[in-house]
């Protein structure tokens, strides 16, 4: 193994053990690190879009995430829409009073900063809280076992072997293109073989935290598509801007953003199935009473 395959092994280890940890502790561990990779992914998206030749602002992105983290950490998700709301019109009125050209595009720019690089990543925080009945005295949250722990470990692992998965695949038997234009080693072989992954370990991890084998056959399937749109995404941001990484903040990584792309997407999707599919069915339910009203 090369210099450069081990430092990307040590790198990817760190990553691992240090993020599973947090998700296994859960509450203020969670919170300081889904924070630190939001702060420094938002600063790498307002580089690439610099080369892009927009200028969304970055106190304004820095204030939204903070916001937005601090109602992840109380779980607070009631309040998620009113701060959007706060954060949007903050982005406007930005621009309106020390924004520069192109108004429209770094408006929007900034918007997307806050949403894509701040609150989607921070469903990680509400995917692991799934089920638990969090007491805050002081600036802590104490917490029971909770079905989300489970959860979240599962979707962790399963876009991590989804990624792993992609890129042995790809590399391995990869003949026909995915996407050449956003991201020309992407591969339908890569794709499979990530999927197929995603279904293992899905269904392993669902035995271990005592999940139906169908929902974890759905959940493989959600993770391994939306893991891999979250990935094209970001190449497309990229692309576009004219950048091969997103930065070289970790050492045979690239940058955060390059990381966990494939988070991105998957988060939230996984925490809606989870809480309202999964956990709690009323919503579900009451949609099924919906549709058959209207019929």
């Amino acid at each position: 193994m090369d210099k450069k395959n081990i430092t990307r092994l040590i790198t990817g280890c760190v990553i691992g053990f240090t993020t599973l940890f947090a998700l296994m502790a859960g509450g203020l561990p969670l919170f300081l690190l889904t924070l630190l990779i939001v702060i420094l992914a938002t600063k790498e998206y307002v580089c690439i879009l610099k080369h892009k030749g927009f200028y969304p602002s970055i106190k304004v992105i820095l204030f939204a995430d903070a916001f937005l983290a601090v109602l992840a950490y109380f779980n607070r998700f009631n309040f998620i829409s009113f701060a959007l709301t706060v954060c949007s019109i903050t982005a406007f009125m930005w621009v309106l009073f020390k924004g520069r050209q192109p108004y429209i595009a770094n408006v929007a720019t900034t918007i997307l900063g806050f949403v894509y690089g701040g609150l989607f990543p921070l469903y990680f925080i509400f995917l692991r809280d799934i089920g638990s009945q969090p007491l805050y005295p002081y600036l802590f949250k104490i917490t029971g076992e909770c079905p989300g722990k489970g959860f979240a470990i599962l979707v962790f692992f399963a876009v991590l072997i989804t990624d792993t998965g992609c890129y042995y695949f790809g590399s391995k038997f990869g003949k026909h293109k995915l996407a050449p234009i956003i991201s020309p080693n992407k591969t339908i072989e890569g794709c499979v073989g990530g999927t197929l992954c995603s279904l293992a370990v899905s269904l392993f991890i669902a035995h271990i935290i005592n999940l139906q084998w169908y929902h974890a056959i759905i959940v493989g399937l959600l993770v391994a598509l939306f893991a891999q749109i979250g990935d094209l995404c970001e190449s497309l941001i990229k692309r576009d801007a004219g950048v091969k990484d997103s930065g070289n903040t970790l050492p045979g990584h690239g940058g955060f953003l390059d990381r966990t792309d494939s988070y991105v997407f998957t988060l939230p999707v996984l925490y809606y199935y989870f809480q309202y599919v999964v956990y709690d069915t009323n919503m579900l339910n009451n949609l099924q009473l919906f549709i058959k009203g209207l019929l």
